[in-house]
């Protein structure tokens, strides 16, 4: 349960999910640092705070690659993350077996914004 808080805790920030995001999609060779600055724009210092962020988490490892540091997604984490959320998927574990079979509800398209005065 920890884990799963420290992993959400560190996604919970639009900048942190959008890079873990980039990672996930990179697949197991990753990005450079510097390719994560150029995709998303987000300053180099600030960068560094949210990948330790995430790093702390347990979703991102890294490993120095000549000159460069190559970020990687942990798919294992992110696959027991996953795991723990869906355990108890629809309330009853064998109506979901597996858990990619338990759909979200359908949602309206329709803004929910209330127009001002």
């Amino acid at each position: 349960m920890k884990a799963a808080v420290a992993a959400l805790g560190a996604l919970a920030h639009e900048s942190r999910l959008a890079v873990y995001r980039l990672l996930v999609q990179a697949g197991p060779a990753g990005l450079a640092v510097g390719e994560l600055q150029s995709r998303t724009r987000i300053p180099p210092a600030t960068l560094t705070h949210h990948l330790h962020a995430l790093r702390r988490a347990g979703l991102v490892d890294d490993a120095r690659d000549g000159r460069s540091i190559v970020c990687r997604a942990d798919y294992a984490q992110m696959n027991g993350l996953l795991a723990f959320l869906t355990e108890n998927c629809c309330g009853d574990p064998s109506a979901c077996a597996p858990a990619a079979a338990c759909k979200p509800a359908a949602t309206s398209n329709k803004s929910t914004r209330r127009s001002r005065p």
